[in-house]
């Protein structure tokens, strides 16, 4: 998701709703969200469940500190109490080395999902336990940079749709879908620009 494409594809949606223009002209065009595929990113998604960013970034910071390199092996070898102080609960530090038992023992491979669709992806990803769906579609869109992905669980996501189609509560997943059908091949452009949009409201 380069800052051309994002621009082009919701200048595209723009076009077909003038509620998405109207947040354009008022805030501009987001700016990209990259994480790079693989374990560590897999670790900060984990991290990042049901805290605020700004809690998730503390731990993120810290987790990385204890942790370096983040990967399977080293994060396996990491005393509990070190994780738990770095922020992680009892539970996240069960789904990280899970995830890390599963990827030491040729369980999961990650370099396989850039060749898989969509579907495939979070069926793989919400195999493992600790991720759900929502950690699956952020790692679709900052990682394997899929363009139509549509986060509908995220809470800021949810919030932004409401505000932006002036609805009276946060749509569910069906409701939301159908709001933005005809956003697609975009959708996860129009994610960003949500996330963007809902920043600008703290």
């Amino acid at each position: 998701m380069t800052p051309d494409i994002i621009k082009d594809s919701l200048d595209e949606i723009a076009a077909r709703d003038p509620d998405v223009d109207n947040v354009i002209r008022q805030i501009g065009y987001p700016p990209p969200r990259e994480r790079p595929p693989g374990f560590a990113t897999l670790i900060n998604i984990i991290a990042g469940q049901q805290v605020s960013s700004v809690a998730a970034t503390a731990i993120r910071d810290r987790l990385n500190s204890v942790v370096n390199p983040m990967v399977p092996h080293k994060l396996l070898a990491t005393d509990n109490k070190v994780l738990r102080v770095a922020g992680l609960s009892g539970r996240k530090i069960e789904y990280a080395k899970g995830l890390a038992d599963q990827i030491c023992n040729r369980q999961l491979d990650l370099d396989c999902l850039a060749e898989k669709s969509d579907a495939d992806v979070v069926k793989i990803l919400t195999s493992v336990r600790g991720l759900g769906r929502w950690s699956a579609e952020m790692y679709l869109l900052f990682s394997l940079k899929r363009t139509d992905v549509w986060p509908a669980e995220d809470l800021a996501i949810a919030e932004a749709l409401r505000e932006l189609k002036s609805l009276n509560a946060r749509p569910n997943r069906a409701q939301s879908e159908s709001l933005v059908q005809h956003w697609r091949p975009w959708r996860g452009v129009a994610a960003l620009l949500l996330w963007y949009y809902y920043s600008q409201k703290d």
